[in-house]
């Protein structure tokens, strides 16, 4: 097996179901035992908090940049960053290392195509929405993305960092993101990427009527794959 490296933290919530998954997977394929090797690097996610709220994205970048090195100094053959926001340095973290970043939006883009879903809304925390780190590069699949309006955009965003990476889940948020996900479809969504590791603590597939990619265990499964030895996206 590949030996697998998570920059994870940002936050542990959804580090501890990136960590389940992708033993279970593991597990899954090789029975008995087995297990995956992994290299964990947990940030202090107030630390990362205060970086996003200054715009000091360069500093953010060195702090996961450095997570990523020491994965690899641990052995690691691949990287990947826990959470779908940080994602906005994986440029300069892939830059900084010598091994494959598995990059979040590719794992998505791969299983959209398995669908066959080619325009797909997206649900997250507001640089996830409106930047081009992550709609674009599922852009640059080929695929067509839809986001919410801005009420719907600061709502998400706000349920995210006041609740989800707390570790808080309210029946009223549940209802809220439904509902925004119910408009997602009404403007010819074929699936929604739940674009936050966190909304799946939130909502599930029972919770609404259209498909839902949740991008925390599309991109953990992709990990386990890359742990026993499959292709990294590209």
């Amino acid at each position: 097996m590949k030996k697998i490296g998570l920059v994870g933290g940002m936050s542990w919530h959804s580090t501890l179901e990136y960590y389940r998954v992708i033993n279970e997977q593991v597990a899954e394929e090789l029975g008995g035992h087995a297990s995956a090797p992994v290299a964990l690097e947990s940030l202090d996610f107030a630390e990362i908090r205060r970086c996003q709220l200054d715009g000091d994205w360069a500093h953010a970048a060195r702090l996961l940049t450095e997570a990523a090195q020491r994965c690899e100094r641990s052995g690691a053959d691949v990287v990947i960053i826990c959470t779908n926001l940080m994602h906005r340095v994986a440029e300069e973290v892939q830059a900084g290392i010598g091994v494959p970043l598995l990059h979040i939006a590719d794992a998505l883009a791969d299983r959209a195509g398995e669908h066959g879903w080619s325009r797909l809304g997206v649900l997250g925390t507001s640089w996830v929405m409106e930047e081009d780190f992550y709609v674009g590069r599922l852009a640059r699949h080929g695929l067509e993305v839809v986001v919410p309006d801005a009420a719907d955009r600061r709502e998400a965003d706000r349920v995210i960092f006041d609740e989800l990476t707390r570790g808080v889940v309210t029946e009223e948020s549940r209802a809220a993101f439904v509902a925004i996900l119910g408009r997602l479809r009404d403007r010819g969504a074929e699936a929604v990427v739940l674009g936050c590791t966190e909304i799946e603590l939130l909502v599930g597939a029972d919770d609404t009527p259209v498909p839902l990619l949740p991008s925390m265990r599309t991109h953990a499964e992709a990990a386990a794959r890359a742990v026993l030895g499959e292709r990294v996206p590209a």
